[in-house]
């Protein structure tokens, strides 16, 4: 979604390492959750484990993508509609 957001949205063709940062925040906070597999969106989760700045950055990236992803990602999309 990060990729998705720097590419369509800034017009990057690469990922800005501001992104890359949180991108790479976002895969070590799930690596390391508590819920494993049976984790709700983060959203929805009891326990915030985002920081407050990357929170903030993840919400302001979700929020542009996740109206988008039924055209970019129709597969994951649905998946993720069907997973709440």
């Amino acid at each position: 979604m990060i990729e998705l957001y720097c590419h369509h949205h800034l017009h990057q063709d690469t990922i800005p390492d501001e992104y890359q940062h949180l991108a790479d925040y976002a895969c070590r906070r799930l690596d390391h959750c508590k819920y494993g597999e049976k984790k709700s969106a983060c959203k929805d989760c009891p326990t915030h484990c985002y920081a407050p700045k990357e929170r903030e950055a993840i919400r302001k990236v979700m929020r542009w993508t996740g109206p988008r992803m039924l055209w970019y990602a129709p597969k994951d999309a649905i998946l993720h509609i069907l997973k709440k």
